[in-house]
């Protein structure tokens, strides 16, 4: 059960909905398909209405009517390449291959400072470290998505992208530890963990996988899961404290994800 506390916001369920069943309808999903659906995870239809209608403002839902002319909504062309960017870190690895670094490396006019802040905030959310000032790290293979993002953003002009490896003074792993907030990451994966752990371990005792409970334990695991690995970029794990729990988180997700999916599916009918 869900504290009131930890409910997840509809807005974010909605786009975990498209992530996981939408954008592979054949069309449009009607607005009373996204009422029904977002019921079966505790969100009623002003709050749904409400949250369309922001991701609608923020370009990434379009209205669109279905093949039988009732009102619904697709994705943006943008929206579908930031869940394209999103699939490869949430079914990424669970203990992903040490393939050297990104660096960003930037420089902002002090009279476009704003933009200084949201290169920051974006290369913050995409799970960059801080090396020094101007320098951000990532795991090399996150470089595409980097440089989708920038683009979109028309921050690429600001921005030199480098890859590389350390090679010292300090090792990799204390180095790791200063660029990045360990802890914070812990604490994220544990949270996760407490809420769904048990979860998969119910679904682990029993033989049936009735389709709309697969759907609610599936939508509400997803939408956890979905925005850890931008929190945790998948930093190699023989640079991690031992007993990382977030080898453990990634294998509660991807037992759920591979018990529940199509199940839910079914539920969803789209």
């Amino acid at each position: 059960m869900i504290n009131v506390s930890d409910q997840p916001a509809p807005r974010s369920l909605i786009v975990t909905l498209y992530g996981a069943y939408g954008r592979f309808a054949p069309g449009p999903v009607p607005v009373a398909e996204l009422i029904r659906l977002l019921a079966a995870v505790g969100v009623d239809a002003p709050a749904v209405r409400s949250s369309v209608s922001r991701l609608k403002r923020r370009g990434l839902l379009l209205p669109a009517r279905t093949a039988q002319g009732a009102a619904g909504y697709e994705l943006s062309p943008e929206a579908r390449r930031l869940l394209d960017d999103s699939d490869r870190r949430v079914h990424a690895a669970a203990s992903p291959a040490d393939e050297g670094w990104v660096l960003a490396v930037f420089s902002v006019p002090e009279s476009e400072r704003q933009k200084r802040h949201i290169l920051r905030s974006r290369l913050s959310g995409l799970g960059f470290g801080t090396t020094a000032p101007g320098v951000w790290i990532a795991p090399a293979r996150l470089h595409e998505e980097t440089r989708h993002t920038l683009e979109r953003l028309r921050l690429d002009g600001y921005v030199d992208l480098f890859r590389g490896e350390h090679l010292g003074f300090t090792p990799t792993a204390e180095a790791v530890a200063r660029w990045w907030d360990l802890a914070g990451m812990a604490k994220e994966h544990e949270a996760f963990l407490d809420r769904h752990a048990h979860v998969l371990d119910a679904w682990r005792q029993r033989e049936d996988t009735p389709p709309e409970e697969a759907y609610h334990d599936y939508l509400l695991a997803l939408d956890s899961w979905r925005h850890l690995p931008y929190t945790d970029p998948g930093l190699p794990l023989g640079l991690l404290p031992e007993d990382w729990p977030g080898t453990r988180s990634a294998h509660v997700f991807h037992g759920l994800h591979t018990r529940l999916r199509d199940a839910g599916a079914v539920f969803a009918g789209l």
